[in-house]
């Protein structure tokens, strides 16, 4: 119950919050939806998690799911780690349906996890851009989906991707506008938003998904 109490504090928060700074934005979280943004994983999750991310990028949600179940399917406790990824060819990740490209990059993330090249322990302590630096080294990795991280596993509650498609039409729906505002516009109103971008991020959404 006290996780609960918390969690609906926090949620009245970011209403008071929009619906002082943008009242459209506040109309949408009403109408909709939607949950307190917290870590879903613990360090040790956060591979599994990428690379997940990483074989979903470009997918419908059902090609998605059916390819990461057969590269899981790939370990004895369908939990690869870096160390058991790296023992699989690129040749038997390239056979559960992925492509070349995503077959490297899950190579390449496993390779820098085991050389501590990323320092999983220290992201719950790191700013966002640092995270969001540390990930786009890994090829394959770009920095939407290093936001996407960012939000649904780190649970950070201040993330916009501006390189988002689908935000940029929301914000043509949400304003009744013509055209994409300009990238000036979006990042003095996204300022406003702050510090709970993300869940402006998931209004917009939800406006294009349900209109």
């Amino acid at each position: 119950m006290h996780n609960e109490e918390k969690a609906e504090g926090r949620k009245k928060r970011v209403m008071r919050h929009f619906r002082r700074v943008d009242s459209l934005i506040h109309r949408e979280l009403v109408r909709m939806e939607w949950e307190i943004l917290n870590p879903t994983e613990k360090p040790a999750g956060y591979f599994r998690r990428l690379c997940r991310e990483i074989i979903s990028q470009q997918l419908g949600s059902g090609a998605a799911r059916a390819i990461t179940a057969r590269f899981t399917d790939l370990f004895p406790d369908k939990r690869p780690t870096p160390d058991s990824v790296l023992a699989i060819s690129e040749d038997r990740l390239r056979a559960v349906g992925m492509s070349w490209a995503k077959a490297r990059s899950l190579r390449d993330l496993a390779m820098r996890a085991t050389a501590g090249d990323i320092a999983f322990g220290k992201f719950a302590r790191a700013d966002d851009e640092e995270i969001i630096t540390e990930l786009t080294r890994v090829r394959g990795i770009g920095r939407w989906t290093a936001e996407m991280f960012l939000m649904f596993t780190l649970g950070r509650e201040d993330v916009f991707s501006h390189g988002d498609l689908a935000l940029q039409k929301g914000l043509v729906r949400l304003y009744g506008r013509k055209t994409p505002p300009s990238k000036k516009t979006v990042e003095k109103l996204t300022a406003l938003w702050s510090p709970y971008r993300s869940y402006a991020s998931l209004a917009l959404w939800n406006i294009m998904d349900t209109k």
